[in-house]
């Protein structure tokens, strides 16, 4: 896929994931009585601009963020600023741009379910188990066939490693075919931090006889399964981040540059993994937002909590704005050292993808 092309995709899902986070700011500013100032995609300079009413509405240059400008974000002396609401009204506000992030991937995962899309389908084989391990202690041999974890199809080896890594800590139920076409259900516990090598339940597997079909689901069947799937996304962050602070796995960092090349990556596989990659981002974004970070949706909640914490009794609007405009500082001078880190290992013909 040209550059040129990766690029278009990679802007136009941003925008999507921009705008849907910077409207659950606005609308609910707009319901509360705050007065909205300017409503940006992009950063400044700004391209285009056109006011309705009281507010801006500008298109900029920099494609990477947007903004919901409101009149005194930390000074509650300017008249319907977002400072002069309670403590609720303002809760809500800052949340509002994250939970859109959360929510719009249900949408995107039931559409990726309805768009035709194709899959990779065959029997999944044990190939070795390490000795000690929950697959040995459960009694799964090399040559069995893994049916099913939890109840659900084991049709790939990507099913196998989501349902594992949902279960984490957890005993699951796996039925298994032997190679005597006898099948048995038996119980394991996927492992948080494994043995280098072995994976969560301690088996090698492969696929017996691939084939790929092409699937699709009507509305009403991909409505609940983008649900179930966002659900489970949020599980395996939750995971995976626990998998982090217990030095099971590093921490891999990308910026934009990097998700860029991700885009084109992925686009090459269709519509409908893309479509799953970008609510991966969105929610990706809800949470990295949540973060109780100055200058991101997360540090002004922080100031928000501390207000209620000391019974009312603001820190200084001065010091406030003090310390978001630091953190804006670091975030810029974090994304450009990541960039450049991107670009390094897209110059060497690295992939972000195993």
């Amino acid at each position: 896929m040209s550059m040129i092309i990766t690029i278009v995709i990679f802007l136009g899902i941003l925008a999507v994931l921009i705008l849907a986070h910077e409207l659950g700011h606005f609308a609910t500013a707009k319901a509360f009585g705050v007065r909205v100032e300017e409503f940006g995609l992009g950063f400044p300079p700004r391209l285009i601009s056109v006011r309705r009413g009281e507010t801006r509405y500008s298109l900029n240059a920099i494609p990477l963020g947007g903004f919901t400008k409101m009149a005194g974000e930390e000074d509650p002396k300017v008249p319907r600023s977002l400072a002069s609401k309670g403590i609720g009204t303002r809760l809500i506000v800052l949340s509002a741009g994250s939970i859109m992030n959360a929510l719009l991937p249900l949408l995107l995962f039931s559409i990726a379910f309805m768009v035709p899309h194709d899959m990779a389908v065959g029997e999944v084989s044990v190939e070795e188990v390490a000795p000690n391990s929950p697959a040995a202690a459960a009694g799964i041999e090399p040559g069995d066939i893994i049916l099913s974890i939890e109840d659900k199809p084991v049709h790939n080896i990507g099913n196998l490693q989501r349902y594992t890594h949902l279960n984490l800590g957890k005993e699951v139920t796996l039925r298994i075919k032997h190679s005597d076409s006898t099948t048995e259900e038996v119980q394991a516990i996927p492992r948080w931090k494994p043995p280098e090598g072995q994976g969560a339940i301690g088996i090698l597997v492969s696929m017996l006889n691939p084939t790929v079909v092409s699937q699709h689901e009507p509305f009403w069947k991909a409505i609940p399964m983008g649900a179930s799937e966002c659900i489970e996304t949020f599980v395996l962050f939750k995971n995976e981040i626990i998998r982090i602070f217990i030095g099971a796995t590093s921490l891999q960092v990308t910026g934009p540059v990097g998700i860029a090349q991700l885009t084109g990556e992925v686009a090459k596989a269709g519509i409908s993994p893309l479509l799953q990659f970008a609510g991966f981002i969105s929610i990706n974004l809800a949470l990295i937002n949540i973060f109780p970070l100055p200058a991101l949706d997360g540090g002004r909640i922080v100031f928000v909590l501390l207000e209620g914490a000391r019974r009312g009794k603001r820190i200084s609007p001065k010091t406030e704005g003090l310390i978001h405009a630091i953190g804006f500082a670091l975030l810029m001078a974090a994304i450009l050292v990541i960039t450049y880190q991107d670009i390094i290992r897209i110059i060497a013909g690295e992939s972000l993808i195993p």
